[in-house]
């Protein structure tokens, strides 16, 4: 029988050290990413709204089941759906962790972004989300107070994806908590062998900033040059990893176009893709090959650095201080819309609690 072609993404996990996750709770889509080789997945409020808009038929009898059952206020409710998605999602995953011995296979799930500022309720609810599934990753904010919530989960054994994330110095800062949470369970004899941190950069969102700051601030560019800082960042950033020999790896999220994945494939890192942009990539005739060691064009970067203080401040690994990460404008606009989704879906939640009565049902 004639061999079966790989498909893009699984050729590119099969021969190279890059791994893909799928961006996505929803079980349909997750079993898609399974089929081409992925070997994670992750959420956040707005894909959780999103999962829950598309199936709320196979939701809405376990919502009923929770507001009929408790007393819970919506909230809780709310938390409580985040959570029931995020274990059936960890459960398809589960013979992948255990293949790869909990070193893959894992379900990121978001802690609630409204505790951007607070380190204890970061801590406590990260510690709660790894106690849902063997296979559980926790997502936190690269913000002044998720930087000393990453390392203290790290060093209570939670395998960390900090988000949020959009610069050289936010990753670095990620990596060194991560390091300091390791070698504080090392010292005191604990396991670290099957945990698995992750630093994001959303490299999207900071192509979404840059070009935000150019037509606030009128400045000429090439509009080509601006599908380009998120690649820039994700490649430099990729370098110092290499170099300081971080146990975080680095995943590459929040994907505007194809190049976002061509142009960083090869390294030991993952990606973590929605099914609409994996479907994208599996269609493509875009090569496989080792892109991440493929410099951006001097010129680009040149143009960007001199143009865009914002794009230095994302660039330089000392770009920023921690103090600084939480007014850069690409954390402001993302913590934004994460908490306005986690209000959205909250009032899907208040409409099954509290049916409108002005309306038939």
């Amino acid at each position: 029988m004639p061999e079966v072609a790989l498909s893009p993404l699984r050729q590119m996990v099969s021969t190279t050290p890059t791994d893909y996750w799928n961006d996505s709770c929803s079980l349909d889509e997750l079993a898609y990413g399974l089929q081409h080789g992925a070997v994670g997945a992750t959420t956040n409020p707005v894909i959780v709204l999103t999962v829950l808009k598309k199936s709320i038929s196979q939701w809405q009898d376990r919502l009923h089941q929770m507001i009929v059952n408790s007393t819970w206020s919506e909230n809780e409710i709310t938390w409580r759906l985040v959570e029931e998605m995020a274990v059936k999602g960890a459960e398809l995953l589960l013979p992948v962790f255990e293949h790869h011995k909990g070193r893959k296979g894992r379900l990121s799930i978001q802690t609630n972004p409204v505790y951007y500022r607070d380190t204890e309720a970061l801590v406590e609810q990260a510690v709660h989300f790894a106690s849902l599934a063997l296979n559980m990753q926790v997502k936190l904010p690269v913000t002044a107070a998720g930087i000393p919530a990453i390392e203290e989960v790290t060093f209570r054994g939670v395998s960390v994806n900090a988000t949020v994330s959009f610069t050289v110095s936010q990753a670095i800062a990620v990596a060194e908590a991560v390091e300091r949470g390791l070698r504080r369970r090392e010292a005191a004899g604990l396991d670290i062998e099957q945990m698995s941190p992750v630093a994001t950069i959303m490299i999207g969102r900071t192509d979404d900033w840059m070009q935000v700051v150019a037509k606030r601030d009128n400045i000429d560019v090439d509009p080509s040059y601006l599908s380009w800082p998120g690649i820039a960042t994700f490649k430099r950033a990729y370098g110092i990893f290499q170099e300081r020999g971080y146990r975080a790896r680095l995943l590459v999220a929040a994907y505007r176009h194809l190049g976002h994945w061509s142009e960083l494939i090869g390294g030991n890192f993952i990606h973590s893709m929605p099914c609409d942009w994996a479907r994208k990539a599996n269609a493509s005739e875009l090569p496989i090959e080792n892109s991440i060691d493929r410099p951006v064009r001097e010129e680009i970067v040149e143009e960007l650095y001199r143009k865009f203080p914002d794009f230095k401040r994302a660039y330089e690994p000392d770009g920023m201080t921690i103090a600084e990460f939480d007014g850069f404008g690409a954390t402001v606009r993302t913590l934004r819309g994460f908490i306005e989704a986690v209000h959205e879906l909250t009032g899907v939640v208040r409409d099954f609690m509290l049916p409108n009565p002005d309306v038939k049902h």
